[in-house]
């Protein structure tokens, strides 16, 4: 039983909608109360009744170092006694561009927003006054965030709706958007040299939002080359395997360098920080310098900067993303033999046809996994060897009764 959830769920459906403040915190076709979490610690989510659970959502990927970790804790206390919140420029926005700067060289300059929406949306607004062209190609169940011209065969919470993903959505608006297969070659090949009027290309080099997908070699550099040819802009939408699956990310992995990047998550420590950049000659057309605008209040939050320079300062450490990667494949390993598994680093994805009653019963356990399959699930740094073993043994248990 969890009264005091359900009472809280119960009383914020009637003054939020669906009680919730992202769509896919409701547990959608769950038909069960939502988590409402109280406090997290380590690996370690505890609700408002006093529950406790093996956190492998990690707040969708951003808590690489766990919860409440020391570092971060210390950075944003400090700075909420300095202020929150100033509206002007900071010393702490520079630390942190460098710092980001320094392990992804594709970025020569960085704007900083406050959300993954705001990055991909401001990338794709600024690949557009760029290039003066009006066609943007994504690919199906890559989420780009809410912004509409996104929503089309998108991922993550809008998986299962067609064409347009939500109402309110105008045709006029997606009317310029080609949303194709992802990683097929041919298809998406073609459709470059198809047509004149294309701004950009954003994807999910490694996908993360229908699913742990890692796509082939060959068709990310073909998109590097077709769009390097065509003057079209390449946009990796890092953020979920910015900082995640390595310092220099998915475009570290695949050796490929885009003209845009978007990161969030991970750079925020926690803190609700996100970012853009690329190229100078690109980023060089943003407000005051150019003509394309974005801004924000909370814009380089000084909070978020200092949390998210922490973070990134702990994930520099040597040998953390190695052992990251071998707590993960260690968990995996008995896994493997027992359904479709997916990882790359610390990211993963157990791929079952009944993922639901997976969820509840993992949930029943004292064990979080995102309430949708197409989310992926994570290990961080604070994951315990002992919490690992019991999440692997439930695991195995449950797998082989569904």
């Amino acid at each position: 039983m969890r009264k005091l959830s359900d009472k809280i769920y119960s009383d914020s459906c009637a003054c939020i909608p669906g009680g919730v403040n992202s769509p896919v915190r409701s547990f959608p076709g769950l038909q069960m109360t939502p988590i409402i979490a109280e406090r997290g610690a380590g690996d370690i989510v505890f609700d408002v009744d006093g529950k406790s659970y093996i956190d492998f959502c990690c707040s969708w990927g951003a808590l690489i170092l766990g919860h409440a970790h020391p570092s971060i804790v210390s950075a944003a206390c400090a700075q909420v006694a300095r202020g929150s919140s100033f509206g002007m420029a900071t010393p702490y926005e520079l630390e942190l561009a460098k710092k980001i700067q320094q392990h992804l060289p594709s970025i020569e300059k960085i704007r900083f927003v406050s959300s993954g929406t705001e990055a991909c949306m401001s990338a794709v607004r600024l690949a557009r006054g760029f290039t003066g062209k009006k066609k943007v190609i994504k690919f199906n169940g890559n989420f780009h965030g809410h912004s509409d011209g996104f929503l089309i065969r998108a991922g993550s919470g809008v998986h299962e709706l067609p064409n347009a993903s939500s109402s309110g959505v105008l045709p006029e608006l997606v009317q310029h958007t080609i949303s194709l297969p992802y990683n097929d070659i041919e298809l998406a090949r073609a459709c470059l040299q198809s047509y004149d009027d294309i701004a950009a290309v954003i994807l999910e080099p490694i996908v993360g939002n229908m699913g742990v997908i890692i796509p082939s070699r060959e068709f990310i550099s073909m998109l590097r080359e077709e769009t390097g040819e065509k003057n079209i802009v390449l946009i990796f939408d890092e953020v979920i395997t910015g900082f995640r699956v390595g310092l220099h990310g998915a475009q570290g992995y695949f050796g490929v360098t885009p003209d845009l990047t978007c990161l969030a998550k991970i750079i925020g420590g926690g803190f609700p920080a996100a970012a853009f950049g690329g190229r100078r000659e690109i980023m060089d057309h943003l407000a005051p310098l150019g003509s394309v605008y974005q801004g924000g209040t909370l814009s380089g939050n000084p909070v978020a900067m200092v949390a998210g320079l922490a973070a990134l300062k702990e994930v520099e450490k040597p040998g953390f993303y190695e052992e990251l990667e071998r707590k993960t494949t260690e968990f995996l390993k008995p896994l493997r033999p027992l359904c479709n598994v997916q990882q790359i680093g610390s990211m993963f994805t157990l791929f079952v046809p009944e993922y639901k009653t997976l969820f509840r019963k993992l949930f029943d356990q004292g064990i979080y996994f995102p309430p949708l399959q197409q989310e992926a699930c994570f290990i961080s740094s604070a994951h315990t060897e002992e919490h690992l073993k019991q999440a692997q043994e439930v695991c195995k248990e449950i797998l082989l009764t569904i």
